[in-house]
């Protein structure tokens, strides 16, 4: 060999060799105090000015810091807050439980709880901690002369105490914290309870559809009818009170297609709002398109005009839409359906009785609110639900395993940039000669980056999550919780801290293997597997207490909406954003309860098992939740909303997983116990993890029930399970409309474009009349329509709906299905699941997209559609406020041929009115009083209480949808 090739093979083996040691004890550095300090300067300054930054910009931006001040109506408003610099300190502070349960929910404020709980238990557990740990572990560390030149962070751990007598403070420790911790969920347990009581009693839940129904799953086939729903319910049915029931209807491919036409419809918002940027300058050649790769053969050249292509492919798929909903009818029934009481204590008292038991292998229990239902897992079979998500847990468990390795060698280098140093020579120089520099960009980097890294992996993970089968979604966000939480303390906790202790094991067996001729258990006992895992813990925690002081910035930047205002800011500037995502990022944004919960238990996890080997960790996670109780009540209160209201189900969930943390911090003081102390110590701490295992089957027993139902069928009240008696047709079809498949009612979104690009637009389509291109399916767009306020006027050549630049704002379309569902719905409250007077309907089956709205935002409140111009279809009855609602024909009572009173020869007791009102929203002549606003009658929204001399060149999208 050459002097160069051995020069190089020398030092890859100096390299490999250097790697191999790093990975057996990556957290050796001889600056973590510094990187600690620096860590802790960073946060708290960048906090502080992040918050005055807040404080500053908040009273001039409430569009993005108050947005439900304005978008709000009066019962679910926030607390009013002035424009001071530090006002909004005040309402935060003053506002109490019971206002935040009616202002933004019972979701909202079990999550403030739980933050308050957090924050309360470390504020004692730091006191306990700080007060002995710390003392007990620097004194009996004294005089030990390894301990010479080590930092002041390894001297608080117990790796150097030479007393094993002094390891009992960790065992009486364990005890303190376990009875901290079991005490502040008992207390919090019992509140909740409260707390459930009162949500029951309230006017939402008493007016509400879903708290007197039960869902039936898993329906055999002879079952499958509204009969057979009332024999499986009669078989658990403790009370004399008989429900309405429905059967679920097969929807077959609706729900693909709407969502198909939903997409379709955003792709020409798009290519609109990119083509129409500058109407005065449009660009020398229309915008084109590849069509998806099913319809490629019909188009020899692969590209299609992208305007009319997207145009006539909605007109396509609302055809089909109009097809499948006429098609529905009763006869092709589902394994699930409803059946709904009058009173809601039946319905518990029917829930409570089969809460156990399975009447011809059904499962019935309490129904959620109608938004809330995963429609397409309704119809999974129970082997199908059980399938998927034993393939949802495999893909979860490798992605669990193919991470081990990346994590790996972020503990080994991203922890600890002096092992880099090790490796990359030119790295050591720099690293030598700047150590004050590299230890703060150690403090700041490394957990940013493990940071950033973690948050991707959620989003990977939800998307795995979703297609595990669940009903609702908010119990697939619980599993979401539940399988976050186990991989970010397997991968992020455990492995991450003991990976080189692991390592080190196992290089030392194989080591003892290959030089002696003892056996392989005897050189798997001379491993020192427990005092290697000790060593590797008490190693990491100073990495663990800089990563807790950076989620105190990650707090203050959600306070600032930093990543929202970045990129609405860039999309303005660089992009061009069409009016429907302009008018959506002035709307409240959804709060995503399952990665904070899961954010907020892996702390408390990390803060529980490191209080007695770092107990500098627990005021620094103290001082966490401390800030974030107070930021994310502002939060709550005036920007996010819920989006999916379960009414507090979130928190058998985490008192589960504090108790599995708690458990866990057992297990680690037992292991110190091992190592450092004696087997008296370890039994010590041995009951501690039954006694927490039967405190959480305590609390189960005593506090579930009632956290659950809203009576029990043993309480033997009379009232309550008294009552015979039968719903009345008017409310099985409450019952039909409110728990039918949204793809039979939900009402299809128009392309939205500019007010600016209106004349443009008229433009390009009038443009094929010039080219003779009249005829073929381009036809009845190309041709002028006559408005039908003035015939004889014409209207828009193209249907879309003209949004002026003055009401691209959410106030003016809150109230609209599109955009109500997504982004206004959980304003506490959906309209959709109340029982009112004048409405036992969706809105959209009587051909209204509004409802009034009781907000006290400025926007004006839009009149009622006109109905005078409706085309009445033979045996069509027009709707009065008295009237029996309006129900699509597959929730619709079967004639008998033979009945005499039914009409002839049909089939339904109505003719299918889907023909013109599923799809169509037709209206007669304007009937506006001067200063209201005709939404229903242009698409564009012209000034309040301006008239107009002249007719608007603004046309809806819903002429085009109704039938020739």
């Amino acid at each position: 060999m050459d002097p160069l090739h051995a020069t190089l093979w020398s030092r890859d083996t100096e390299g490999t060799d250097q790697f191999l040691k790093l990975i057996a004890n990556p957290f050796q550095s001889a600056f973590t105090v510094s990187a600690v300090w620096a860590s802790l300067g960073t946060s708290i300054g960048i906090s502080v000015l992040l918050t005055l930054l807040f404080s500053l910009f908040r009273p001039r931006h409430s569009v993005v810091y108050a947005p439900k001040v304005k978008h709000a109506d009066q019962k679910h408003s926030p607390p009013p807050v002035g424009k001071g610099f530090f006002a909004w300190i005040k309402p935060v502070l003053s506002t109490p439980e019971s206002e935040v349960v009616d202002t933004v929910g019972l979701d909202a404020a079990i999550f403030l709880r739980f933050t308050k709980m957090c924050r309360n238990i470390f504020i004692f557990m730091s006191i306990i901690g700080c007060a002995v740990m710390i003392p007990v572990n620097v004194v009996q560390s004294h005089g030990n002369n390894i301990t010479t030149g080590l930092s002041v962070f390894s001297k608080f751990t117990p790796l150097y105490i030479t007393n094993p007598e002094a390891i009992w403070s960790q065992v009486v420790c364990a005890w303190v914290f376990d009875i901290v911790v079991a005490f502040f969920l008992w207390r919090n347990y019992r509140a909740v309870r409260d707390l459930r009581r009162k949500y029951f009693q309230s006017s939402d839940y008493q007016r509400s559809m879903h708290a007197r129904t039960l869902m039936i799953t898993d329906i055999p086939p002879p079952d499958r009818s509204d009969e057979g729903i009332l024999r499986l319910s009669d078989e658990v049915n403790p009370t004399a009170a008989l429900p309405r029931a429905s059967i679920g209807r097969n929807v077959r491919d609706l729900p693909q297609i709407i969502k198909e036409h939903e997409e379709t419809v955003r792709k020409l918002e798009n290519v609109l709002a990119k083509y129409l940027k500058r109407p005065d300058q449009l660009p020398a050649n229309r915008p084109t398109m590849r069509p998806p790769r099913s319809q490629r053969n019909q188009l020899p050249d692969g590209k299609v005009d992208a305007i009319d292509y997207l145009t006539v492919r909605i007109r396509v798929l609302e055809e089909e839409i109009k097809h499948g909903r006429a098609s529905i009818d009763r006869r092709n029934a589902m394994p699930f359906g409803f059946a709904s009481w009058e009173k809601i204590e039946h319905a518990h008292a029917v829930a409570w009785t089969a809460r156990k038991k399975h009447p011809r292998g059904t499962t019935i229990h309490l129904a959620p609110r109608p938004s809330d239902l995963i429609w397409e897992n309704l119809s999974l079979s129970g082997k199908a639900r059980k399938w998927k998500r034993l393939v949802n847990m495999f893909w979860v468990a490798l992605l669990t395993l193919v991470w081990i390795a990346p994590n790996a060698l972020i503990a080994v280098f991203l922890s600890n940039l002096a092992n880099l140093g090790l490796v990359w020579p030119r790295f050591q120089t720099s690293l030598s000669a700047h150590p004050d520099v590299w230890a703060a960009v150690q403090g700041i980097a490394s957990p940013a980056i493990t940071s950033l890294v973690y948050l991707v992996l959620p989003i990977i993970f939800r998307r795995l999550s979703i297609q595990g089968g669940s009903k609702t979604k908010t119990s697939r966000d619980r599993h979401v919780l539940s399988h976050l939480y186990s991989f970010f303390v397997f991968n992020n906790l455990i492995v991450f801290s003991l990976f080189s202790a692991a390592w080190g094991f196992v290089s030392t067996v194989i080591q003892k293997s290959d030089d002696s001729d003892d056996s392989a258990w005897q050189a798997i006992q001379d491993g020192q597997i427990y005092s290697k895992a000790m060593n590797a813990l008490c190693t990491v925690s100073p990495f663990w207490v800089t990563w807790l002081l950076q989620r105190n910035l990650g707090a203050t930047i959600d306070l600032v909406q930093a990543i929202n205002l970045v990129w609405v800011w860039f999309s303005k500037t660089f992009l061009a954003p069409t009016p429907r995502q302009a008018i959506e990022w002035t709307a409240p944004p959804a709060f995503d309860y399952a990665s904070y919960y899961n954010y907020f238990l892996f702390y408390s996890t990390v803060a529980l098992c490191f209080a007695t080997l770092q107990p500098i960790v627990l005021p620094v996670t103290a001082l966490y939740f401390g800030m974030d109780a107070l930021l994310k009540k502002y939060l709550l209160l005036y920007v996010f909303i819920t989006k999916n209201e379960s009414g507090g189900t979130f928190w058998r969930v985490l008192f589960n997983r504090m108790v599995f943390a708690t458990i866990l911090a057992n297990v680690v003081i037992a292991l110190v116990a091992k190592v450092m102390g004696s087997w008296t110590m370890v039994f010590a701490v041995v009951p501690l993890p039954f006694l927490m295992l039967g405190f959480k089957f305590y609390c189960s027993k005593a506090f579930d029930a009632d956290c659950k139902y809203y009576n029990r069928a043993d309480l033997n009240d009379a009232e309550a399970l008294g009552g015979v008696g039968k719903l009345s047709k008017k409310a099985a079809d409450r019952l039909n409309s409110k728990f039918g498949h949204p793809a039979l009612y939900k009402p299809l979104i128009t392309p939205m474009v500019h007010a600016k690009a209106a004349a443009a637009l008229k433009d390009i389509y009038q443009g094929r009349l010039e080219h003779g291109d009249t005829g073929g399916e381009y036809s009845d767009i190309a041709m002028d329509r006559m408005m039908a306020s003035q015939p004889g006027k014409s209207a828009d050549s193209a249907p879309f709906e003209v949004v002026p630049e003055s009401q691209l704002d959410f106030s003016y379309f809150k109230d609209r299905p599109d955009f109500r569902d997504e982004f206004g719905g959980g304003i506490y409250g959906r309209s959709e699941d109340l029982m009112t007077e004048r409405s036992q309907t969706p809105r959209s089956t009587l051909g209204g997209e509004w409802s009034p709205s009781s907000s006290r935002a400025s926007s004006p409140a839009p009149s009622l559609p006109s109905m005078a111009g409706l085309k009445m279809h033979e045996g069509y009855e027009m709707p009065s406020s008295e009237a029996a609602p309006l129900v699509h024909p597959a929730f619709r009572v079967p004639h008998s041929r033979s009945n005499s009173g039914g009409a002839p020869g049909g089939f339904y007791q109505q003719s299918n009115e889907s023909e013109t009102r599923l799809l169509s929203q037709a209206q007669g002549p304007a009937q506006n009083e001067p200063g209201t606003l005709d939404r229903w009658h242009t698409g564009g929204y012209g000034p309040v209480g301006q008239e107009e001399e002249e007719p608007s060149s603004y046309t809806s999208y819903e002429p085009y949808r109704a039938p020739r």
